[in-house]
């Protein structure tokens, strides 16, 4: 079949059955993108008249409203509990957290292991010592301060240990 028009559009020479399935392929993916393009529609009407239900224009700006003024809440509320979390880690640092005590006879004679050195150190390893030494004429307490986990004044094999329990690098047993 020879048409005036095939011929004028270059298409003279293209066999009118060929030419013809290829429109009806492109009929069927048109159909099949008119079949999505409702499926979508039919779901965003649903998902519309569910947000709608009961309320009209007035009534939804109020709403928007609302939830605009929550959201602000949020920020401020936010913004005012991040500072307090900072102060609280700040507090939370300074804080005593660590304690390692050694219990320990000061003289052989005595028995009981009636002396102790207790460790008592922040965060950062700071804090202090204090070794009671118990003997047959009284108990004598002394304080050492640390910082950094040392101390200046030389310490005792039991203070050290003390500070390593307390600091979680003790090579001796915990039980006495």
């Amino acid at each position: 079949m020879n048409s005036n028009f095939l011929n004028m559009i270059g298409l003279g020479n293209v066999d009118i059955g060929y030419l013809f399935l290829g429109l009806i392929i492109v009929c069927l993916i048109l159909l099949i993108m008119l079949i999505v393009a409702f499926a979508k529609i039919s779901s965003f009407t649903k998902k519309y008249k569910k947000f709608m239900q009961g309320k009209n224009a007035s009534s939804l700006e109020k709403d928007i409203m609302a939830l605009y003024e929550d959201n602000s809440f949020i920020k401020t509320s936010m913004e005012t509990h991040k500072k307090q979390i900072k102060d609280l880690y700040h507090k939370h640092e300074t804080t005593f957290q660590k304690m390692g005590l050694v219990k320990y006879d000061a003289f052989k004679e005595m028995g009981g292991k009636l002396s102790f050195a207790v460790a008592i150190l922040d965060e950062r390893d700071n804090g202090f010592i204090i070794n009671s030494v118990h003997s047959g004429e009284g108990c004598y307490s002394y304080s050492k301060r640390i910082k950094n986990g040392t101390s200046e004044i030389p310490l005792s094999t039991e203070e050290k240990v003390a500070i390593e329990r307390a600091t979680g690098k003790a090579t001796t047993p915990d039980a006495e």
